[in-house]
């Protein structure tokens, strides 16, 4: 009948719309998006007690990506939500969902909700003086991109700042476990503003081409949308030293120039 992507803020259970919370309670079968974002201490038991429902089954990177078919069938005859932390059209995967639904002719009614890219305000920089957002994904031994410094170069030379999202690895598997069929996962890891900083400034160290150097002004952001959030400001070197605590983290790239506005709010959260 219909499928219901619904936006869960980045605070807590609270945080879901009065519209949204209605529309889990009728569904048949409710799911929760579990792999590009998390509700920190939150888990699908107390988010189906929080809700009224009887379950809140997992919607993993293997169901949404490639096995998300039962999801749909499901919709086909039942009301169904896809509950995702933040807004549920962050992320292309989500908006690759919503277009396979349509295909399907399953109606899909869409609640918005506060995700980081919005809530990034929150340090005083303003919307429309951000770039394109960047990834960091984890490097390994022999993997280490860094196409997301060109991104943030590109920004920095138009005046522009650059929200970097960090990575995030919930239910990945090794290697050896993943050719093997072995369904073993490595404890969740969570990326934070140091590890960031640490290979940005490894990248910069290569390429000096100025996004980077130890003086540059950045934001250090953590648990945005929670009471426990943590905002800090300061250069690249100050900011690497700080402790952020716990997930989720993410990192703003100054602009080099500032509105006087921007500058203020710099001034009132700088890490000395």
């Amino acid at each position: 009948m219909v499928l219901w992507m619904i936006g869960l803020g980045l605070g807590d259970e609270g945080d879901i719309s009065v519209k949204g919370l209605k529309a889990v309670q009728r569904s048949a079968f409710v799911y929760l998006e579990a792999y590009t974002s998390i509700l920190p201490g939150l888990d699908r038991e107390t988010l189906a007690a929080a809700y009224g429902v009887s379950e809140i089954i997992e919607a993993d990177r293997e169901l949404v990506e490639s096995g998300c078919e039962e999801m749909l069938d499901r919709a086909k005859d039942n009301e169904v939500s896809f509950l995702v932390v933040g807004d549920p059209l962050c992320a292309t995967t989500h908006t690759d969902l919503w277009l396979r639904a349509r295909q399907k002719d399953i109606a899909v009614q869409v609640l918005h909700n506060a995700s980081v890219m919005n809530a990034v305000a929150s340090c005083g920089l303003q919307l429309y003086r951000f770039g394109e957002t960047v990834s960091i994904p984890y490097w390994l031994d022999d993997w280490r991109p860094d196409s997301w410094y060109d991104k943030i170069l590109k920004n920095k030379k138009a005046g522009l700042h650059t929200l970097c999202l960090l990575d995030i690895k919930v239910k990945e598997q090794t290697v050896e476990n993943l050719m093997r069929g072995r369904k073993i996962y490595e404890p969740p890891r969570f990326m934070t503003v140091r590890q960031a900083l640490d290979q940005l400034c490894k990248v910069e160290e290569d390429r000096q081409e100025g996004v980077a150097p130890s003086d540059a002004m950045c934001f250090g952001l953590a648990r945005l949308g929670r009471e426990d959030q943590v905002i800090r400001a300061g250069t690249v070197e100050k900011i690497a030293e700080v402790d952020f605590g716990g997930p989720l983290h993410s990192l703003v790239i100054c602009a080099e120039e500032l509105h006087e506005l921007e500058q203020e709010f710099v001034d009132f959260y700088r890490q000395e």
